[in-house]
């Protein structure tokens, strides 16, 4: 074949006739040119095509057609191949050929329980009446992980707490849309007080069974929502051929989930030493922290932080990977978190086989949520007993509840893990003012919504299954007579519908048909159990099969209302 005559130059047929450059959409010099300045000399590795085109978002506002067609051959990857990643993530605004950029600044409004019931949808309508749409725009949006302050907006990437019209607009008049970085405790601060002096202590032993042996011995079990327990895991990881590698789960998206958040907003430190032990174990090449997008002031927080401990020498620098990610619930998912660091579209695999065996890159890879990490560190410095000697209602060991709704005190409870609902209703300062408690989700939309009634039931793994629930990541969601059960199960729902990944047609067709016959005036019940029982039976991951239990738990529990 004969040559092309420059990057857009002729193509030489060799009969005498010739178009004007190869197939396909083609780039400017200027576009390329700005992929090259933005990437640097960072290494064009297919899996930082997520980082990467969040470096051109956060540059332009966008991703024109043009800068996707640039970064393609940057990396030598087809334009098929970026365009389908950057369309599958909520936080990347892709801009077609003729089309017009979106506003300069975008507004997020969260619409997920919390803050519906704190009155995010009127706020969201008084925003929008109350822009100037050339300049910015009101996007529905949800959960933020900040539900124990609702209702949340997001200007730009600066959280508006408690937010009201007002207080959005001071922000914009401000300027500065940034995120707002917390007190929290340093790495001096946290070196001071004995921090990472268990992890040296550790390392010097050389004794990684005995440590699984001793988080296995407290009862420590995934803090994620799969219970799994996690010394057993490491175990297993440990047992598969190297190399191995480490992937934190920070992409705590179930709305009503906040824990984490709380955590890394305080004490930073004990959950990256609880991942270093973690990685030690293993014996991992490398560790991954894959954090959600929502949260951009733990973002800058581990950036520094990591940072620090590289300098001071813990960790040989690059060894800890941060990597963003960028509005997709269903990358809580390890596996399709997994397929998200390793830049692809967020698409649970099938299994087995399992992460365990065959993960990141290939690899064995251990998959641990922040939760337990920071459990991890305690356990190691403490002792066992520090988690596994707290016990209640026959349930040991300790359990963060992010606790919000009609509660007076919303926030993050450490409690027993065999407290009830009215433990945790109390720990939180009681009922709001005016209000009777009514029901209650205990784990997430996934749990499903339980009535008062079942108020003396352990909140904890294995006890809720009997009532068609389970724990989950703990995320508590207090409804009061004011409520409707109807309007929080639809609102679930059409979060369900909005976060399927797409990849399955259970899941995809199966949660928007959902939502349709929940806007019935009645619910046609035969059917949607129908529904539901194909959803849990067929769904490919959990998105699909537990989107149907805030449909039949109301069913169940609160059917005069439907």
């Amino acid at each position: 074949m004969a040559p092309l005559d420059g990057n857009r130059g002729v193509w030489k047929s060799g009969r005498g006739r010739g178009r004007r450059g190869p197939k396909g959409r083609q780039y400017t010099d200027a576009a390329l040119a700005d992929v090259r300045a933005l990437l640097g000399d960072r290494p064009r590795r297919r899996d930082l095509l997520i980082e990467f085109l969040h470096l051109l978002q956060d540059e332009f506002g966008h991703l024109s057609a043009d800068h996707i067609a640039a970064l393609a051959a940057e990396m030598k990857l087809s334009q098929a191949e970026v365009y389908e990643v950057a369309t599958f993530y909520a936080h990347f605004d892709v801009v077609g050929e003729g089309e017009a950029p979106p506003p300069a600044l975008t507004i997020r409004v969260c619409d997920s329980l919390s803050c519906e019931m704190a009155g995010a949808r009127a706020l969201r309508e008084a925003l929008e009446s109350g822009v100037d749409p050339a300049r910015v725009r009101v996007v529905r949006a949800p959960c933020m992980g900040r539900c124990d302050t609702a209702p949340v907006a997001e200007v730009g990437h600066r959280h508006v707490d408690h937010a009201t019209p007002e207080k959005v607009h001071q922000v914009i008049a401000g300027g500065d849309f940034s995120p707002v970085i917390p007190d929290y405790e340093g790495f001096d601060a946290y070196r001071a007080a004995g921090g990472y002096e268990t992890l040296q202590r550790l390392r010097r032993a050389g004794e990684p069974e005995a440590v699984a042996e001793t988080v296995l011995a407290s009862g420590l079990r995934g803090m994620g929502g799969a219970g799994f327990p996690t010394g057993r895991k490491w175990q297993f990881v440990r047992a598969e051929p190297g190399p191995r590698y480490l992937a934190v789960n920070g992409d705590e998206g179930e709305p009503g989930t906040f824990k984490d958040r709380w955590y890394l907003e305080r004490a930073p430190h004990l959950f990256l030493e609880g991942a270093l032990i973690a990685a030690w174990v293993i014996e991992a090449e490398k560790a991954f922290i894959y954090l959600r997008d929502e949260y951009p002031a733990v973002r800058e927080i581990l950036r520094r932080e990591i940072a620090a401990l590289e300098a001071a020498g813990f960790v040989a620098p690059g060894y800890i990977d941060l990597r963003r990610g960028a509005g997709a619930y269903i990358c809580g998912e390890e596996s399709a978190m997994i397929e998200s660091i390793e830049g692809k579209r967020g698409l649970p695999r099938h299994r087995p086989p399992y992460v365990a065996q065959v993960g990141l890159f290939g690899r064995p890879t251990l998959v641990n949520n922040v939760e337990t990490l920071h459990w991890v560190a305690r356990i190691c410095r403490e002792g066992p007993d520090v988690f596994g000697a707290v016990e209640k209602n026959g349930r040991r060991g300790l359990r963060s509840y992010s606790v919000s709704g009609r509660v007076a005190k919303p926030g993050v409870y450490v409690l027993p893990a065999g407290s009830t609902i009215r433990d945790v209703i109390k720990a939180a300062g009681g009922m709001a003012e005016g209000h009777a408690f009514r029901a209650y989700q205990p784990g997430g939309p996934s749990s499903g919504i339980l009535p008062a009634t079942l108020d003396d039931v352990p909140l904890d793994f294995d006890t809720l299954q009997p009532h068609g629930s389970f724990i989950g990541s703990a995320a508590v969601v207090v409804l009061s007579d004011r409520d409707s059960v109807r309007e929080a199960a639809l609102n679930m729902l059409r979060f369900f519908a909005d976060e399927s990944c797409g990849q399955c047609t259970p899941c995809r067709v199966g949660c928007a048909k959902a939502v349709q016959l929940m806007q019935a005036d009645r619910w046609d019940r035969g059917l949607l159990e129908e529904l539901c029982q194909v959803m849990a039976d067929a769904s490919i991951c959990g998105l699909g099969q537990a989107a149907p239990n805030p449909i039949r738990l109301a069913m169940k529990h609160f059917g005069e209302e439907l």
